[in-house]
Order: C-alpha cells, then structure tokens, then sequence
C-alpha cells in the first residue's frame, strides 16, 4: 500500500465510520494483533482543555531524560502524521503505510466474520501501539481522544500514571449533560493501585476524581494553584515558580503555566515511581524545549497574528483571559472557523463582542465545518463587524489589509483550519 493510497483509505472509513464509543471493537483488533499494547508501559491522559499541551511537556522531559518516548495525539494540525511520534519525530510514511496494511487485514477479517468494522481512531490506536513496539519504546504518552472510559485508548492495562487536566462541558451529546457525568467518563481511565495526578479542577469535578481514586485504591496528587508563584507572561518566553523552583517555557498563554504546572507534578510522581532518569535539571530543560502548535501561538509578528484552538466554552473563557493580558492596548481582529457540533454561540459571546472585525471562514474538507455565511449570520447577533470569507487564505489577506501596528489578529475555533494558517507561514 502506498502512502497517499493509505490515507485515501483512512479518509474513507473516518467518513463512514464516525464516533463509535465502546472498548469491545478495539479490543478484538488489539487481541488479533497480538495485544501489542500489553507489552508498553503508558501514561494516560484524559481531560477537556490542556491534554495536548501537558502530553507535549511530559513527552519532552521524557525525552531529554534519555528516554525513547512514544507520543499519540489528535487532532493533527500540518501533516496527518503527527499523530505518531517517537522523541518528537513523526512516523514515516513507508512504516506508517505497512503497518496500515497489517491492521487493514484484520479488519477486513473482522468484518467478513460479521463483526463491526474497526473506526479510524480505533485503526489508528492499534496503528500506534504497534509502531510503538517495533521501535522499542521505553515509555508512551497516550492522549485520549475523547472522554476516557469508552475511548479506544482505553484498552490499555499497563499504565504507571494517570493524568486528568482540568474538565469542563464538551461532547455532551457523548459523554453526558452535566460536569459530573463527564468527569465520571473521563475518570474510567483511572486504573486500580495506579497513581493519579489532578489539574485544578472546579469542586463537583474533583470530587469524583477524589471518589475514583478511592474506590480504586489509587494516591491521588492534585495541583495546588497557591503553589504556583512569580508569573510573568510574555509573548515570548514565560517563567513561574512552582514550590519555590523557577521555570520557563516558550509556550505561551495564560493557561500554559498550569499546564506546565501539573506536568512537573506528573514528571515528579513518576520518578519516584521508578523513572529515575528524570532530573530537576531535565524537567527545566525538556519544559523549555517543549512544543505545541496552534495554541495561542504567534505566527508572524508584523501585523501580529495568533492562533488558537479554542472550541470550547472554556477554551474561549482561558483565550479570552490570555487576550486581556498579553493583548490589552491593542484593536483585534478574529478570524473564526468553527464546527456546528461545538458551542458555538457560547464561543462567540466570549471572544468577539468589542472586536474590531470579524472574519468567518469554513475548515476545508470536513462536513462538521460551520459555513462562513452560518457563522457570519451567528455572529452578526453579537457583533455587526463581520464579514465571511470564501477560504481561510482570504480570510487572512483581509485582516493583514485591516491591520496595522496597534492591532492584533487572532485566528481561532477549529483546529482543522489553523494548519492552513500554519502553512502560510511555516513553510
């Protein structure tokens, strides 16, 4: 199989195939497989904002540490690829094309035995685990892709640690209609006698992880927001004190500190779980080095242009908290691009009521996609200065026309029109 005919097939059976929660199709996949996910040692991490970001400086410190590190992650922003990472370099095409092939046949086997049909992301997780293998990983950081009880990376039985950033409302036609029933799912991936450390969390929220982890019998480890001191952001590079210990990172945005934050936690928690190759001086070194694209991310500088994937209701409130600080003196700009399953007044009420001008464009080649005109029409109810685009290119060259030294443009919504913004820039 070659490499785009590989992702003609993936692109067929994501169309077809959907969402499918539930554990018992990628568990007949893994098990015909060979069950490669129960020779690697993993961790998890669930949550609603900040899993990517806090995967990203763990994985780094991992990996500045000595270690060979396995990453899995969506969604993927430049190259389909990403979601396959050891040490922060992508699979290559031929390996990710063999071993495509290898999981294809058990699924067409699946399927004329008269068993479901295996979804993208479940293809995908086995895709992962196996890759993981052939390359010897000492250690994987998994990202769940939704929830956490019935998500597909779920099948997994060797983790050292858990990880729960901070939940809040997202996939409720999924994963249920109020925080408690949402932190009940994302808690499933908490294992018996297995550590877990906690972000900051509202109270309803940790009050089930507290419960989880007692009925597992599991040390629960909870950032404390007192314990992080001497902030100072930048939009270049950001520093903070976590018990008394200073810190920086190149990643920026108010929410980034936290994530740092709950990293060392983790980073900490697992060395003294056996992981003794990580050091105070690797956890500062790999915290530096880490990266993470498309989250509040500045992309050119003259005019000044962020991106930011804030899908959320409160992926919207931290954008917006990250804006008051590190925007306040100036006019912005938005350039919007949003799904029409996500919350999307919710979104627009929270970013765009005193901008200057809005610009609604539609994520390329996705039927979840918001049409501009949609979009347009939404945000008209809160802001008159709106205007849609017909590509994300279009959207771009009017607000760089609109802008000038006192001005900040910010593009923002789905993370599936932002590699285009991305590959504008980073060529």
């Amino acid at each position: 199989m070659r490499y785009n005919e590989a992702l003609e097939y993936m692109a067929f059976i994501s169309s077809n195939k959907g969402i499918v929660p539930g554990l018992e199709s990628i568990k007949e996949l893994c098990k015909r497989l060979g069950d490669p996910q129960d020779k690697l040692k993993f961790i998890h991490i669930a949550g609603t904002n900040g899993k990517g970001s806090t995967l990203a400086f763990i994985s780094s410190v991992l990996t500045c540490s000595g270690y060979r590190v396995g990453r899995y992650i969506s969604p993927t922003i430049r190259d389909y690829r990403e979601r396959f990472q050891i040490n922060s370099k992508m699979i290559s095409q031929s390996m990710f094309s063999e071993i495509l092939e290898e999981v294809k046949t058990v699924c067409d086997k699946m399927e004329n035995e008269g068993l479901s049909y295996p979804t993208a992301f479940e293809i995908e997780t086995a895709i992962a685990f196996l890759y993981f293998l052939k390359k010897n990983c000492d250690i994987v950081v998994l990202e769940c892709g939704m929830g956490g009880k019935d998500d597909a990376t779920n099948v997994i039985n060797t983790t050292v640690l858990s990880v729960i950033t901070p939940i809040s409302m997202d996939h409720m036609q999924f994963l249920g209609d109020s925080l408690e029933k949402i932190a009940m799912n994302k808690c499933g991936i908490i294992k018996s006698d297995i550590p877990v450390v906690s972000g900051i969390q509202q109270k309803q929220v940790y009050d089930v992880i507290k419960k989880r982890c007692k009925d597992k019998n599991c040390d629960l480890y909870t950032l404390d927001k007192e314990s992080i001191t001497d902030i100072k952001y930048s939009l270049v590079k950001q520093s903070f004190k976590l018990d008394k210990t200073k810190y920086e990172i190149k990643l920026i945005g108010v929410w980034q500190i936290e994530n740092a934050a709950l990293s060392i936690k983790a980073l900490k928690v697992i060395r003294d779980a056996g992981y003794k190759k990580i050091t105070d001086e690797s956890i500062r070194k790999g915290l530096l080095s880490a990266e993470w694209p498309a989250r509040f991310q500045v992309v050119s500088k003259k005019p000044l242009l962020i991106i930011d994937g804030a899908h959320n209701e409160d992926a919207a409130l931290r954008l917006k908290e990250s804006i008051d600080i590190y925007l306040k003196d100036k006019e912005k700009i938005f350039i919007l691009g949003m799904f029409r399953d996500k919350a999307v007044e919710a979104v627009i009420k929270t970013l765009v009521l005193d901008a200057k001008m809005i610009f609604t464009c539609q994520a390329p080649n996705n039927p979840r996609a918001l049409r501009a005109v949609e979009l347009a029409d939404m945000v008209s109810a809160f802001n008159k200065n709106v205007t849609c685009c017909d590509s994300v290119e279009e959207a771009v060259e009017f607000a760089f026309s609109m802008a000038d030294e006192n001005t900040a443009i910010i593009a923002t919504g789905s993370l599936a029109y932002l590699g285009r913004v991305l590959d504008m820039y980073l060529k």
